[in-house]
């Protein structure tokens, strides 16, 4: 029988195990909480972390205590001045003192909290974990590349914010090295030589043989002392070299009616659903760009605060939008990029509004985009721009969604986006 013992140094995350094993242990109860907290968080703290509470109950498992004797106990307590022989005593007595979270000791009962942190890829994705786009094929990545750096080695030329420190220290320390070791070499020899002449000289090479060595053994010496410390050659520069990095990119058009039915309860209705499309797109595409598209009995591009807390108000026409979406729709490559549009609207459309939006979604926008979703807000859910828009429902990319109250928003976006 093998065993294999986990020997990696994990630095600060020493708990990593621990945390994984967690996490699928109680994903189901996790589950829950983050879609119950999904219904409340704004679209601020839906960026980011959450902190889940979850009670002992909760995460408790089964298990045996040993107690003596048959389990049948008569015990009298010292100091009990409340309580007589045979008294009923409630369950629950009534709380008193300071009870949970107070500094002073008090009487009555707390209850216990065990809260979890969970990133913000943790967050997401226990939120969209079994959610898929459906029946959608991305656009190829080879047809969109992004130009990076990347570390590329040493160059001797470059800008003194890239110095490579280090590196110039051991170049210059080799450099020193290489020179001064063979200088002190030949000034070793030459002393060598000079005192073989002056211990037994030559009568006649003797004396001008010696004065040439001294000469020489002079410039080795001056050689060796302008041995510079740091020279030109010796500097290096981290060198960084450009690469295309394929990737893919999404445009998330949102469409709003904020006609004056549209009340601020129905647009933070829309808001949320918008938040909840963006975030689940973010974790599918490298890049998303937003595009806000707010109509009355016209349609205008804004910006995201203009967006939702604009004062602009007046009739509805939606197929004014929906031309302003197309307009929009030509200013990117449908080979580079994929295109989503999110619509939210109360469903009031006058005449023959509708039936002509539901034409020109078909006709004319259906194949630029990857998918389409409607958000009908409000009590009705069967306005005229629903039973309109359902003639057009048949295609892969397309797909209605109904929302009355805040809490309506998170299962409605999980039921377009579950795979078929």
């Amino acid at each position: 029988m093998s065993t294999l013992i986990d020997a990696r140094q994990r630095g600060r995350d020493k708990s990593a195990d621990n945390r994984a094993r967690f996490l699928r242990r109680f994903k189901g109860l996790l589950r829950t909480k983050v879609a119950d907290l999904a219904k409340q968080r704004s679209i601020r703290d839906s960026t980011q972390g959450a902190d889940i509470e979850l009670s002992p109950n909760d995460i408790s498992e089964p298990r045996f205590r040993h107690r003596n004797g048959s389990g049948a106990e008569s015990r009298i307590l010292p100091g009990n001045d409340r309580f007589t022989r045979g008294q009923k005593i409630p369950r629950k007595p009534p709380t008193e003192g300071q009870g949970q979270g107070g500094h002073e000791p008090g009487e009555g009962d707390s209850e216990d909290v065990f809260r979890f942190a969970l990133t913000r890829d943790e967050y997401l994705a226990i939120l969209f974990d079994d959610l898929e786009l459906p029946r959608l094929l991305r656009t190829q990545q080879a047809d969109m590349t992004e130009t990076r750096m990347r570390r590329a080695g040493y160059t001797r030329q470059g800008v003194p914010g890239t110095l490579a420190v280090p590196r110039t220290m051991k170049t210059s320390l080799a450099r020193r090295i290489a020179l001064g070791g063979s200088l002190r070499e030949q000034l070793r020899v030459a002393r060598v030589r000079l005192e073989t002449l002056e211990q037994a000289p030559l009568p006649e090479q003797a004396p001008d043989e010696a004065q040439a060595l001294r000469a020489h053994l002079e410039a080795l010496e001056n050689r060796l002392r302008t041995v510079p410390f740091l020279d030109e050659l010796d500097l290096r520069y981290r060198a960084s070299v450009p690469f295309q990095l394929p990737r893919t990119a999404a445009v998330m058009i949102c469409l709003m009616d904020v006609s004056s039915s549209m009340d601020e309860d129905l647009k933070d209705i829309a808001k949320r659903f918008f938040l909840l499309l963006y975030l689940f797109l973010e974790r599918k595409y490298d890049r998303i760009e937003l595009v806000f598209v707010r109509h009355t009995d016209d349609a205008e591009e804004c910006d995201e605060r203009e967006f939702f807390h604009g004062t602009k108000s007046g009739g509805t026409r939606v197929l004014a939008g929906l031309q302003k979406v197309s307009e929009i729709a030509t200013r990117y490559a449908p080979a580079q990029w994929n295109l989503y549009l999110a619509q939210a609207s109360d469903g009031d459309a006058f005449g023959d509004d509708g039936a002509r939006s539901a034409q020109f979604l078909s006709e004319h926008l259906r194949e630029r985009l990857r998918f389409a979703v409607y958000l009908g807000v409000g009590n009705e859910e069967n306005s005229t721009l629903a039973r309109n828009y359902r003639g057009v429902m048949d295609g892969p990319n397309f797909s209605m969604a109904h929302a009355a109250t805040r809490d309506q928003v998170y299962p409605a976006f999980r039921a377009l986006f579950l795979p078929c």
